[in-house]
Order: C-alpha cells, then structure tokens, then sequence
C-alpha cells in the first residue's frame, strides 16, 4: 500500500488545509504544522510564503523560549474568506470523488446529489454544517485590525440576516448576495449557480455611504451599539430595480405590503454583496437558553436520537387549535415536534416577542417532554407568502428538520391596496410542494381546525361530514383582538387560561392603554388650536397624563438644529413619533400636532406606535386658501415670493392621508366642536 503524497496534491485544495490549520493553530511550529499537512517543511514554508504574499495571512513574532514555534500566524479578512470559499470546492470535489469510487465499487450512483441538485449538501439532517466564524484567537486578532476599517452600523433587520448568514441557518449563502446572485434570486428564485434560495438577502445602505467604498474593500459590520460583529469583502455595490424586486418576490408592487413599503420607504438605494468573515454573534439579553443555532439544534437532535423532526413556524401566540393541529402534524409525520417561533422582524401590528415567548412557556407543559421541544428563531420575516414557505423550509433544514408545517396563506400580509388577500389561500403549499424534493425537507399541511362543540373537539373544518348537524364554532385574529381590547370573556374552547392572563397583561382594554392623536394638515389649518383645546379636554376628564408635542414646540426643543429640507422634515416627525411611542408604551396620552406631510414618514410613525397602542390620525382638512387666508406668520406670503424654500402647500406637496381615523373641516365650525368630534371618535373606539 503506497502513502499518499500530499506535496503533490491540487494547490487549492492544500491552501485550504493550510488555512484551515493556521486558523484552528495559528502559534504552532513549523514542523507540527507539515506533519499536519503531511508536507515537507520546504513545501511549507513556499506556501507561508505565497499566502503571506497575497495577503491571506499576517506572520508576526511570538515571545517566548519555544525556539520551535518563533511565529504566529493569522488569518486576514482575505484569508477568512478564502478559506471559506475553498471549504466549498473542497467539499464538492471529495463529495465528487465518493461518488465516483461508489459507482465503481458498486456499480451504481451514490446517495449524493450533484451540488446544483441539491439545496443540502449533507446526506443527514443531524450532521453539523458550515458556519461563517473564524477562530477564537483569529476574531480577537480580526476585532482590532477590524477596528480601523470603514463601518457601517446594521439595522434591526440586517442583524438579523447576518446572524442567521454566520450561523448558518442561511446556509448555502456565504454572505450578502451580489448583482448576479441577487438578480437570478429576484427573477429564477435561484442563486447563479442554480442553487434553489427564493429571497434577497441584501445589505443596503444609504447613498452617502456608498460614496466612500469600492468593490474589494473590507467594511465592518457593527450592532446599534457599535460593537464589531462581523467584516465583509466587498465584491460589489449596485443599484436594484426595487420595483421589479417587490413584483417578482413580493407578487405586487404594492406599498400596502409592509416589506414592499420598507423596501421603497425605509432600505438604502444601494446594495453591496461580498463575504462575510463573523467574528461574534449578536448578544441576546432575553430568553438565551432558548435561543440555538443550526448546529446547536443538530447536536440536540443527535443526543436525543431524533431523527425525524417536524417545524412549526409562528408568529402568533398558541391556542388551542394550534395545539391539536401540532399534535395531529406529528403524528402523521411519525417525528418529533419542534416549535420554532419567530422572535426577530414580524408583521406590524402583531403581538411582542416576549409576551409571545412568555405564552409559549405557559403552555410548553401541555405537549408530552419527552417528544416535544421549543426554540426560539431570530429572523425578520419579509411576510413573502410562498416564497416565504420555501425560505422557512430552507432554514427549518439547516436546523435539522425533516418535515414543516405549511399552512393556508403562510406568511401572508393580509389584503393588498384593493382590500384583496396578497396570495391566494393554498398558493404557499402548492409552491413549497414543487420544491421540497430539492429542499430535503418534506411538508405537512397545515389543517384549518375549527371547534366541534357537540363533540367537544377541534377538528379539521375538511374533513367534518356532518356539518349541517353540529354547531362550528371559531373565533378569528380579529375577532380576539376586539374581545381583549373591550375585555370581553375568551372562551377556554379557544385559548387556555395561562395564555390569555398573558395576553391581558400586554393588551388591557383600551380605556386603560396608552394611546396616541396625531393630527396632520397644512400650516394654518388649526391642528395647534385643536390639539389644546383637546388637551385641556382629556386633563380635565383625568385618569391618564396628557402630553402634547406641537409642531412648533419640538422644533424648539427636540430639533433646533434641523432645517426644512424632506430629510429633515422626515427626521423630525420620526422624533415625535418616537417620543409619543415611549409615551403611549407607559400608559399615557400623547397628542402629536405636526404638519407631516408625506404618507410614508405617518406610517413609519403609526407603526412605531401601535406597537404600544391606538395611533388616531385626525386630518384637518382645511383648504389651503383659507389657511393662506388665516396665516398669522406670514409663512405663506413668504413662500409665495419665493424667500422660503420648499414650502408645504406651495413649493412642496402635502400628500393628503386616504385612511385617517377622522376628517375635520375648520371652515365655520368653532375649536371647541372640532375637539369634541374628535372626543367623540375617541369614545366609539373605546379608548376614553
């Protein structure tokens, strides 16, 4: 039997041992390092040479009274995301080379798919799979060189997608996704290289940025509160269609949808691909022995000898029916049970990750231990529909999973402009079917359980024969929305006890929430004389703190240094919205009257706020001729000679809202009836 000679082995594929040793061993010898290698010391020492050139690594003394190991040797930014692009084609080729000898030896294909076929590189769900950390030792020596690079400071979403890119739950992406990867994502729901993976995972950033980076620059990456998570290599920066983007992926160009209105609203114009070399994963502070990477959820797996294990995704808290439908998965499944709740980005509106988590952990108890498992999953769900399902599906296997539940419009953002559902109800399975082959992951239907109430019993609505003769009973999203916030009894058919004293705590009846007015209009318009009197109105009535952030009144205070240009306008209706959030989530009321004229900044702020409770736009739609007429400041005759740039209503639009809570016209009606129609409105929405 002849040894192999490593010396002589393809170059690439020994640059990768070597990089991959330097970073699991970056102080030892020489020698210890060839006999890893399996090399000669002269071979060795051609390579150090060659990397260092290239700039894959840095070589720097080490002290100490070991003559045997005189350096150590780190991986660069470079060098990281060599090695992890090696570790592919290495991986493919001996991947290529088992199935060569398998049907040699047996005279038949090996198990093994082609790369391209094949989203799992893996034949087993319980083998650990890639992730995008170097070492230890290599991200302390990466944190401080990483320290004088440009950097850009990630939103809630990006970290998110770059936890889930390190970690390997968005395995096979190395990185944010380039021109050429993006575009064939957008258009094929493919990678170039033909690897099935429906959604963009972009890094955009704002224009003035982008200005200042090339591509084949590195950039830190840094949380909100600047610490360094990971480095990205630039490959390259680039312009989307975002129209064709949110048609393609989104199936509408429709700000309607929250991800289509964060895509043209809220996402930088610029996108910029490249690798990602992770030195550290986000820190969370809440729920930690419940958060679990991929490969930790492997392992978990393989200890307990589970082999088959079936996802379910959601968003919402359990009830009933989501127990019996979880139940029923499982069993005909044949697997075990993995609740695998979102905790990143949902839907807007919806309930908050921890009184979610807090309701899973109330109910835990009621599925059997010994079968059953809980994790919690940091994403920011784009609410994608069917490209969603194969997306969850994707990640549900690179944590392991063999089934996944999918249910009628999963991950579905309720009715488009034209008050029609996004997706149609089955469009989500009927994809996820298509692919789940290539996927490795196989789908259960979701059933739609209704409560039978002369059996006593949730059963699946599709399959109830005798529906004429028994009483179906069900209560919608909507429906529990209106009886927590009027306090109303919630059946125990419904939901259980724990979950509802739960939901109770986070949602009390309106009148004992926190709640927001904003009132919008031109200059003029009376929006400051009716927010007053409004305030004077709610003092006088009591039980809550009244604070009232006038436009005038926050310019003065909060954003004296702004000038009147959109972005600055923007910014400061962003501040007022924020201020009001803080004060709607402590149970008080805040009453906002600024000009805001643009649709997309309102929405912005009503979402930050309806987090913690009712937003009530009032527009005062006052004509602008007889605000010109009022004008006390003389703003308007100002604007129209043309001294005051970028005026609303003159020189720059007011996009008038479609879908206020309340209309009130000034025109011939005193303060004091403008007030009380808005105390009114308040009154018919519970609120006071």
């Amino acid at each position: 039997m002849t040894t192999p000679n490593h010396d002589t082995e393809p170059n690439d594929d020994l640059r990768f041992r070597l990089l991959r040793q330097l970073d699991v061993a970056p102080g030892q010898s020489q020698r210890a390092t060839a006999v890893a290698l399996g090399i000669s010391l002269g071979r060795l020492n051609t390579l150090l040479r060659a990397l260092s050139a290239e700039g894959l690594i840095a070589i720097s003394d080490r002290p100490g009274p070991d003559k045997r190991a005189r350096f150590n040797y780190t991986l660069t930014t470079k060098g990281a995301a060599t090695k992890a692009r090696l570790a592919d084609q290495f991986l493919a080729r001996k991947r290529a080379e088992y199935h060569a000898l398998h049907a040699e030896l047996s005279g038949s294909g090996s198990s093994f798919l082609p790369p391209l076929n094949r989203t799992l590189p893996m034949n087993s769900n319980l083998t650990p799979i890639q992730e995008l950390y170097v070492s230890q030792d290599s991200a302390q020596k990466l944190k401080i060189d990483a320290g004088d690079l440009p950097s850009w400071d990630l939103t809630p979403r990006q970290i998110c997608d770059l936890e889930l890119l390190m970690n390997g739950g968005f395995s096979p992406l190395k990185g944010f996704l380039g021109q050429e990867d993006y575009t064939s994502v957008v258009e094929n729901m493919r990678l170039a290289d033909g690897t099935l993976w429906p959604m963009p995972i972009t890094l955009d950033v704002s224009e003035a940025f982008a200005e200042g980076i090339e591509a084949g620059q590195d950039i830190a990456l840094r949380d909100q509160e600047g610490v360094i998570l990971a480095i990205l290599s630039i490959s390259d920066a680039y312009r989307p269609n975002k129209a064709r983007e949110a048609e393609m992926v989104f199936g509408a160009d429709d700000l309607a949808h929250p991800a289509v209105n964060y895509l043209h609203n809220t996402a930088g114009p610029v996108y910029l691909g490249g690798a990602i070399t992770g030195i550290q994963p986000p820190t969370h502070y809440d729920f930690r022995a419940r958060r679990d990477t991929p490969n930790e959820m492997r392992a978990y797996f393989r200890k307990l000898g589970w082999r088959r294990i079936v996802a379910f995704q959601t968003r919402n808290p359990l009830h009933r029916a989501h127990q019996e439908l979880t139940f029923r998965a499982a069993r005909e499944a044949q697997a075990n049970l993995l609740l695998h709740p979102v905790v990143g980005m949902t839907k807007p509106g919806d309930v908050d990750h921890f009184t979610r988590v807090r309701c899973y952990e109330a109910v835990l108890d009621k599925y059997p231990q010994a079968t059953t498992s809980m994790s919690l999953l940091n994403l920011a769900m784009r609410m994608a529909g069917p490209r969603e399902a194969v997306w969850h599906g994707l990640i549900r296997a690179n944590h392991g999973c063999t089934h996944f539940i999918v249910g009628r419009d999963h991950a579905g953002p309720g009715k488009n402009s034209a008050g029609e559902d996004f997706y149609g109800p089955y469009d989500a399975q009927d994809l996820f079917r298509t692919h789940q082959e290539e996927m490795g992951i196989e789908m259960v239907d979701f059933k739609h359980m209704v409560y039978v109430q002369e059996r006593a019993q949730y059963e699946p609505s599709d399959e109830i024969t005798d529906k004429d003769d028994v009483t179906i009973l069900n209560i919608s999203g909507t429906e529990l929305r209106r009886r927590l916030r009027e306090g109303l009894e919630i059946p125990e058919w419904f939901s259980f006890p724990e979950v509802v004293n739960e939901l109770r705590r986070t949602s009390p009846p309106r009148s004992q929430q926190g709640f927001t007015v904003f009132f919008t209009g031109l200059s003029g318009s009376g929006k400051s004389t009716i927010a007053n009197a409004m305030m004077v109105k709610l003092m006088e009535m009591g039980g809550r703190p009244v604070t009232l952030l006038d436009g005038d009144i926050v310019r003065k205070n909060l954003s004296s240094e702004l000038g009147f240009s959109k972005e600055h306008r923007d910014l400061n209706i962003r501040r007022i919205g924020y201020v009001a959030s803080e004060i709607t989530k402590n149970g008080g009321i805040a009453i906002c009257a600024p000009i805001a004229p643009y649709t997309a900044t309102r929405r912005a702020v009503r979402e930050d706020i309806e987090q913690f409770g009712a937003f009530v736009e009032v527009h005062v739609a006052t004509a602008l001729e007889e605000c010109e007429r009022r004008d006390r400041k003389g703003l308007y005759k100002l604007a129209r000679e043309g001294k005051i740039k970028e005026f609303t209503g003159i020189s720059d639009p007011y996009e008038a809202p479609t879908a206020a809570e309340l209309v009130v016209d000034t025109e011939g009606y005193e303060v004091d009836n403008c007030a009380q129609q808005v105390l009114l409105k308040l009154e018919s929405m519970g609120l006071i």
